[in-house]
């Protein structure tokens, strides 16, 4: 070999020596719009304090913000780029800008405090008539952070001081406290005594509620009362439908409310003897609700197009007082609904705060003396997987049958 080879021979070693000895530049990886990594990047860039839940294996996640009110803004049961369950409102946070009224920044769970409406509303002042241009959401529940208590890889406790006085002008002055815990495959099983395939993938998590009266008077029906209402922000697909089981009996359909927005149409709402199947793609509004005389502790939703069973679990107290949330003076105050579902679609102008659907419960509402304390615990979970897997946890869970939803639903 000449020496020009054998320096060519040395160059080539040194470089291969050096490549080698090189720090590998690993880049960040980029998910897809929808993806839970997607979600989680987008919410760390644009606001302040985001904290995340995980089982052991990394692959069930659950982000929270303590920005907005300590929310549930999404889950994964598939790692970063899995499915991103619940609904963002990218374009608003994006801005980072405040709505005067109400901002809808999403998430899957979040804290809000009823009556809505009536003579103890929360959301309209005193003499103020029941339209949309009157209704303001308490900035307590919109848009002042929470501080985090405490915190570790599988839980987190927020909490925050508040003021309110409701329509009829009666004030409270309370504390709220909000504790998120992951749940693993293994405990959810056990909490519902139902068996998981190797197949199907979860995410769950349970959240515990309390409200504690500081003030000096204690809280009681003749001037209102509080209620503990949790809202689920879901991302709707064309083949979504939300079913909720219930109690029949002659007159059970006179406990169910379907006019919120409108009577829903035949179409996108059927109610059978003891469930009901709604419609949840996002494209045309409407709203339900039980009263606690029929309610269940589930509430559920389908996607055929992914494979996902989503199921909130929550308690119903027959004989309690549920604050009744239409706009309007009421007859009866506590004759409200202890479950609700919301599918979001175009309001009389055109625009649209969504698309998204909800699912809701609402805990009793309690009279507190001085220093009392109200808690209120509900599950959230993802099931994702085989078809078939799915059909027989939602049997054997709901006592659905998920062939029925698809065969009545066309789906």
């Amino acid at each position: 070999m000449t020496r020009s080879g054998n320096n060519l021979l040395l160059l080539g070693m040194l470089s291969l020596q050096q490549a080698c000895n090189a720090p590998v530049n690993k880049e960040k990886p980029v998910y897809t719009k929808g993806s839970y990594g997607y979600a989680a990047d987008f919410l760390k860039e644009n606001t302040k304090r985001v904290l995340e839940l995980s089982t052991d294996d990394g692959m069930s996640k659950v982000l929270l913000s303590a920005d907005y009110q300590g929310r549930v803004m999404t889950s994964t049961a598939d790692g970063d780029s899995g499915i991103s369950f619940g609904w963002i409102n990218y374009d608003l946070i994006g801005k980072r800008t405040k709505k005067a009224q109400f901002n809808p920044v999403g998430g899957e769970e979040r804290f809000w405090l009823g009556p809505e409406g009536g003579q103890y509303s929360l959301y309209f002042a005193k003499g103020d008539s029941f339209n949309i241009s009157h209704w303001q959401v308490p900035p307590i529940i919109d848009t002042i952070p929470y501080q985090v208590l405490d915190k570790d890889s599988t839980s987190v406790t927020f909490t925050k001081e508040a003021k309110l006085k409701n329509y009829s002008g009666t004030d409270f002055h309370f504390v709220i406290q909000r504790r998120i815990s992951i749940i693993d495959k293994s405990k959810l099983a056990d909490m519902f005594s139902f068996s998981i395939p190797d197949d199907v993938k979860s995410v769950a998590y349970q959240t515990t509620n309390g409200i504690k009266n500081i003030g000096t008077e204690a809280w009681t029906k003749d001037k209102g009362l509080m209620s503990i209402w949790l809202l689920g922000m879901m991302t709707p697909t064309p083949a979504t439908v939300v079913m909720i089981p219930f109690s029949g009996g002659k007159n059970a359909k006179q406990n169910i409310t379907d006019d919120y927005f409108g009577k829903i149409p035949a179409d996108r709402l059927v109610v059978k003897d003891s469930v009901l199947y709604f419609q949840c793609d996002g494209k045309q509004r409407g709203k339900l609700g039980l009263s606690p005389a029929i309610a269940k502790t589930f509430a559920a939703s389908y996607d055929f197009e992914n494979n996902v069973l989503t199921f909130i679990n929550f308690p119903v107290d027959k004989l309690g007082n549920y604050v009744n949330g239409k706009w309007e003076i009421q007859k009866e105050p506590y004759k409200g609904d202890v479950v609700n579902a919301y599918n979001d679609g175009p309001l009389a102008d055109g625009s649209q705060l969504g698309p998204f659907y909800e699912i809701e419960s609402s805990s009793a509402a309690k009279e507190l003396g001085a220093g009392d304390i109200q808690t209120y615990q509900q599950v959230t979970c993802h099931l994702q997987g085989s078809y078939e897997s799915l059909k027989k946890i939602v049997h054997d869970l709901l006592h659905i049958d998920l062939d029925d939803v698809k065969t009545t639903m066309k789906k």
